[in-house]
């Protein structure tokens, strides 16, 4: 498929100095297959380029902000080539533990660092469900603006992963919480997520824009490179504390518990699909 005829999962626009790039796959709930992230890396860097850009608002479009990375829609395009952002070499042509390795060191966890040293304020702005791969987006940026409905979850264990491959639980929580994100992959309702500081103000979903949109103008107020530094700054702080580390450590083993699942039972993911994860979701926050 050419560059021209691909979906646009992506859109962006600008409006009074704030770029709002908004995920556009709700009738997944924009799950991110490779070419959204390719699509996203994209909007990102042509807010970061255009100079009349001061603050940057990731959402998405329909009931949810993202229910995560692409595990079973019809667009699922892991098989396919892409452009790569790091120096890592093609997936396509690589076999056993390497192939998932190298795609999702540089689609996965490359992307997320990458979007995390933008030097422009990033704003996430969520509603609805905010599950797995929709929290790297979200962590990536520098506030957290939720609706009233939204929730976040991570609840790979059942496919036998220690989390997401952008590992910030212990970062973004307190350590027990963190723990417990992890190991009942619950549901956390938006305002408990705000009671621990992950995230930063609560609107209704029907004045959510409205509301992100004060916010952003409040920091494009600002001037460009002093906001970079404090960027920076806090960047720093991360690292300092580990944070690099700890993502290293643990990405490597995400994909130790890739090797054993393929092994186990011929599935990177234990052979839980979209539908059977969305299920399981459903029925533990008592829908089913």
């Amino acid at each position: 498929m050419s560059e021209e005829a691909q979906p646009e999962f992506v859109t962006y626009n600008v409006v009074d100095g704030v770029a709002w790039v908004m995920l556009n796959r709700p009738q997944y709930g924009n799950a991110q297959n490779y070419r959204l992230l390719g699509q996203l890396d994209d909007a990102f860097k042509r807010a970061v380029e255009d100079d009349g850009v001061k603050v940057i608002v990731l959402g998405g479009e329909g009931k949810h902000f993202s229910a995560g990375h692409d595990i079973g829609t019809p667009d699922k395009d892991s098989h396919m080539p892409r452009t790569r952002t790091s120096m890592w070499w093609d997936h396509l042509n690589k076999g056993g533990a390497e192939r998932q390795y190298v795609l999702e060191q540089d689609g996965y966890l490359g992307l997320c660092r990458r979007w995390a040293d933008i030097p422009k304020p990033m704003i996430a702005m969520v509603q609805g469900a905010c599950i797995a791969g929709g929290l790297m987006l979200a962590w990536v940026c520098d506030l957290i603006i939720a609706s009233e409905d939204a929730f976040f979850q991570d609840p790979v264990q059942r496919m036998a992963q220690p989390g997401v491959e952008y590992f910030a639980h212990a970062f973004e929580l307190p350590t027990r919480v963190a723990r417990e994100l992890l190991l009942l992959g619950r549901r956390m309702p938006a305002q408990r997520a705000c009671n621990f500081g992950m995230v930063n103000e609560i609107f209704p979903r029907e004045t959510l824009r409205e509301e992100v949109a004060k916010i952003a103008a409040e920091i494009a107020q600002h001037e460009r490179f002093g906001l970079a530094l404090t960027k920076q700054a806090f960047n720093f702080v991360e690292d300092a504390r580990g944070k690099r580390q700890v993502m290293d450590s643990v990405f490597h083993m995400h994909h130790l518990a890739h090797a054993h699942n393929q092994l186990m039972t011929g599935n990177l993911v234990g052979g839980l699909d979209a539908k059977a994860m969305a299920s399981a979701n459903k029925k533990q926050a008592g829908e089913g």
